[in-house]
């Protein structure tokens, strides 16, 4: 029974791949409820992102195991780039300036912590 973890992923989720781990990198390696409420007050938009998918990742394993939300550990979050599409804005001249619209994948693993 060691090796029941719960997993949730959240996919094209908007925003950089790259600032979503700088958010990541705070809350892997705590408890669910810490990680929630250290994430609810960080000024960054990836931090409402980690916030649902850590939440899903907690109904997870309370529908599946029966784990209570206040013996569940981050084990890890990964954040991947997502598909990327393409936009312009029109600039002087005639010219256009391409921008890249981002997005990342979200993927959290929880572990119950043994007393």
């Amino acid at each position: 029974m060691d090796d029941q973890i719960a997993i949730a992923t959240s996919s094209r989720v908007p925003g950089s791949a790259q600032k979503a781990r700088l958010v990541a990198d705070l809350v892997r390696g705590e408890l669910v409820l810490d990680a929630i409420s250290r994430l609810r007050y960080l000024p960054h938009a990836a931090a409402v992102s980690i916030t649902k998918a850590i939440k899903s990742a907690s109904a997870n394993a309370e529908s599946q195991f029966g784990w209570s939300e206040d013996d569940m550990l981050v084990q890890s979050i990964l954040v991947d780039e997502g598909p990327s599409r393409m936009w312009r804005k029109f600039g002087a001249r005639g010219r256009y300036k391409p921008i890249k619209r981002r997005t990342a994948h979200i993927k959290v693993t929880l572990v119950q912590v043994k007393d």
